[in-house]
Order: structure tokens, then sequence, then C-alpha cells
């Protein structure tokens, strides 16, 4: 007896099973001719990590937090002279960024934890090799996939505007004008009601 009081077949899960088995065996099967045929894939599916390099500031995030340890970054500091400065400063220049793919798991982590948008997803996954050495992409060839990024979704209208959206709001609004979180009011919950 079940816990709900009434009495089970015997082998009735059995014959559920075989039911399923049985309409699996006769149902006509799909299979994608993919090389001849491409595939249907999701805009922003995952494939290659690709390179905005002017993007890049060298701060080795990636490189750092990469779980595989196949990310690798060479750079060399460099003199810029600013105008009314005091002194000159200096800022890191990119020489080397090379993501080896034959190590690479695909996590996505150095795309997240990159604070200016460097790295991106690219939906194109054709990039097999004859060589197991030739998975060692350098920077220009990352940089070749950015002509493949597809662009961010739209930003929600319900939302909350982003950082910058808010600043230019301000600023073409003038000194002393409300901002629209100062003139916006919070729900009254029922039980804060007078």
């Amino acid at each position: 007896m079940s816990e709900s009081g009434e009495r089970r077949t015997p082998g009735k899960g059995l014959i559920n099973g075989l039911a399923v088995t049985l309409k699996m065996l006769v149902k006509p099967t799909i299979t994608q001719q993919y090389p001849d045929v491409e595939p249907d894939l999701p805009p922003r599916s995952r494939g290659v990590i690709a390179l905005l390099e002017e993007n890049c500031t060298v701060c080795m995030l990636c490189a750092r937090e990469c779980p595989d340890w196949c990310i690798y970054i060479d750079s060399h500091k460099e003199e810029v002279v600013v105008p009314g400065a005091a002194r000159a400063r200096q800022r890191n220049v990119l020489d080397k960024f090379d993501i080896d793919f034959s190590l690479c798991m695909y996590c996505g982590i150095c795309i997240e934890v990159c604070p200016f948008d460097a790295l991106h997803w690219t939906p194109e996954f054709e990039y097999a090799e004859t060589d197991v050495l030739d998975l060692l992409h350098d920077k220009s060839r990352l940089g070749d996939w950015m002509r493949t990024v597809p662009p961010p979704p739209a930003h929600d209208v319900l939302g909350e505007p982003s950082k910058e959206e808010s600043a230019a709001a301000r600023k073409a609004a003038g000194p002393g004008a409300a901002t629209a979180a100062q003139t916006a009011r919070p729900p009254v919950r029922p039980e804060q009601a007078p």
C-alpha cells in the first residue's frame, strides 16, 4: 500500500518504463548534418573568448583568477606626459596577451572579473586546429574574434538607470535640480500606513 492508502499494481512502473522505450524506438530521429548545415545556436552562446585590446589595462586579474592558468600576459611601463601635470605619469602597455585554449575550460571567470570589459564571449565555435600547439591564440587573433561579439542586450526600461545615465541626466538638468531618485517615493507597506 502507498502512503495515501491505495494499492499499487505490481509491475506498473516497469510497464510505464517499457512504454516510454517503445515510443522512442518508433519515433524518427532528428540528425543535424553539421558540416553541411550550420547549427541554429542562440546568439549569446559561449564559443571562443575575444579580446578588446584598447580596454585592457594589464591589471592581471584575468590571469590571476584563471583556475587553469591558461592566460599569459606581458607588459611594459610607458611614460605619458600630461600637459599641466607636475610630472609624467606611467601607464602599462600590453605586449603579450595569449590564451591557451587547449587548457581553457571555458568557465568564464576571466570575463567576469575583467573590470574594463576587455574580454567577451563570442558565439564562434569553429576554431579547431590540426595541431594542439596552434590553440595558443595571441592578442591579434583574439582581437579578430571581436567582430563576432553580439551587441549587449537592451537596458531594462523598468530597471534602475546606469551610473552613466544618471550622471548625464544630472549634468543636463543643471545644479540644484531634483534627481529621479529624490523625487521617487518608496512604496508604503500596510503596516507603515498611518
